[in-house]
């Protein structure tokens, strides 16, 4: 067993493997992944797995969702690879279906979708992000052909992987059920990311800390780190309300992250370190309204600490 220091194929001076560096060693360029809405709905919303969805899930999807009629995956596309050209920001796009469960379809239904955003000119993959009980052997092999000639992640939202606590949060699937969808999706050309949630209620830093540890020792590529947001119109944002549960103090949240990226390995994309957005109905905490304070504060604890990501992950 061995201990690693900071990789050099990294190619930052940043003190873990951000998306940012993992896009230029792949492709030497700008990618950047354009959020796309395709009206996608929820087993954990319509009824076959749950109703009412997560604790922490408002429900209304994205800004385009609420504005009215959803312009086209096509359109949505060349609205964001447009703004992204002109400002500089990136010369290569992925599309990244985010809203929801979205291989929550029928099969013909995913093909048309995942081909319109792929027509477009640069979008050079797609970003798939679902759920671990939504991913029929059909739409995985749909998926696994993409990856073939594209660029494919396959973006699982699993939050924790203590059964209590997916339970108290009403997720409709267990542990097990995320880590059957990982071995069936791997060893092939597709890229699995995870997203957890810091701060569940309930759970302790060593409780958060075990789902990391699962997680490195899963064949998952890149990892979302999110921070628990108390939102308007949520279960969970009513408790809050109510003064049923606390939520992490930024000091907290910073230092469970830096252990977090600690014992992740050394290969493993950090696409996300913190949450954002949502601000029409958020309420807590304050501290995650600053993203960019956030970010500072992780890589100062890192530097204080001279540590990096995967400092401590041991590989046999």
């Amino acid at each position: 067993m061995t201990l690693v220091g900071k990789p050099t194929f990294w190619n930052n001076r940043k003190r873990y493997y951000d998306l940012k560096s993992y896009w230029i060693n792949r492709f030497d360029c700008r990618v950047y992944k354009l959020p796309i809405d395709a009206g996608f709905t929820c087993p954990n919303r319509d009824g076959r797995v749950a109703t009412g969805g997560c604790t922490y899930c408002d429900g209304q999807g994205s800004a385009l969702r609420q504005a009215g009629a959803l312009p086209s995956v096509g359109e949505q596309v060349r609205r964001g690879t447009a703004f992204y050209r002109e400002r500089g920001k990136a010369q290569k796009f992925i599309a990244y279906f985010q809203t929801f469960t979205n291989t929550y379809a029928p099969l013909e239904t995913l093909r048309v979708l995942y081909d319109e955003a792929l027509a477009e000119e640069d979008v050079i993959g797609l970003s798939i992000g679902t759920r671990p009980d939504c991913l029929p052997d059909k739409t995985l092999a749909l998926i696994r052909s993409y990856a073939e000639r594209h660029h494919v992640w396959l973006e699982f939202g699993i939050q924790s992987l203590h059964d209590r606590t997916l339970q108290s949060i009403n997720r409709g699937h267990n542990a097990a059920t995320f880590c059957e969808a990982v071995q069936r999706a791997s060893g092939g050309p597709i890229l699995i990311c995870v997203h957890i949630i810091v701060g569940l209620p309930g759970e302790s830093r060593e409780e958060i800390l075990e789902t990391a540890r699962e997680i490195a020792g899963l064949p998952v590529q890149g990892i979302k780190i999110h921070s628990l947001l108390a939102l308007r119109g949520t279960a969970l944002g009513e408790r809050y309300a109510k003064g049923e549960i606390a939520l992490m103090t930024r000091e907290a949240y910073v230092e469970t992250v830096c252990d977090i990226l600690e014992i992740l390995p050394p290969e493993m994309v950090i696409q996300r370190l913190t949450a954002d957005g949502y601000r029409d109905i958020f309420l807590a905490p304050a501290w995650a309204e600053n993203k960019l304070a956030v970010l500072n504060a992780i890589d100062r604890e890192l530097s204080r600490r001279d540590a990096w990501q995967g400092m401590k992950w041991r590989k046999a």
